[in-house]
């Protein structure tokens, strides 16, 4: 079964900083493009940010300058460092990957969600 486990998250003030991770585990063949997308109550789960198998990023605007997501494909392992924190990037933290997967033969195709992890800022 292949499966995301996010840690890393947690209580933190304005103006700290948090890293999280993301790894994969399964039969993983490769991995394409994984992300982290963040959820507040009431809203709509947002895009934070992607990074490709090729190492190219992509952040929402309002977390540029601050988030850095990183991976380790030797570890199948994703990051997200977090600088200055700010009361409204309190969320609750998804990794999302976009894999190839051994199915029996073959391989195919395979979207992932973790379960998510807490990041919650305190002004």
């Amino acid at each position: 079964q292949v499966q995301l486990v996010e840690s890393g998250g947690g209580l933190v003030q304005a103006g700290g900083s948090l890293r999280l991770s993301c790894a994969a585990s399964g039969s993983i063949f490769s991995i394409n493009t994984m992300g982290w997308y963040r959820q507040t109550p009431g809203k709509q789960r947002e895009l934070v940010a992607t990074i490709t198998s090729g190492g190219s990023t992509n952040y929402a605007d309002s977390v540029k300058g601050r988030f850095t997501i990183s991976r380790d494909n030797a570890k199948i392992t994703v990051y997200l460092q977090i600088l200055n924190l700010k009361p409204e990037d309190t969320a609750v933290y998804y990794c999302n990957g976009n894999l190839t997967v051994v199915a029996g033969p073959s391989l195919r195709f395979l979207e992932v969600w973790g379960q998510g992890t807490l990041v919650a800022v305190s002004s």
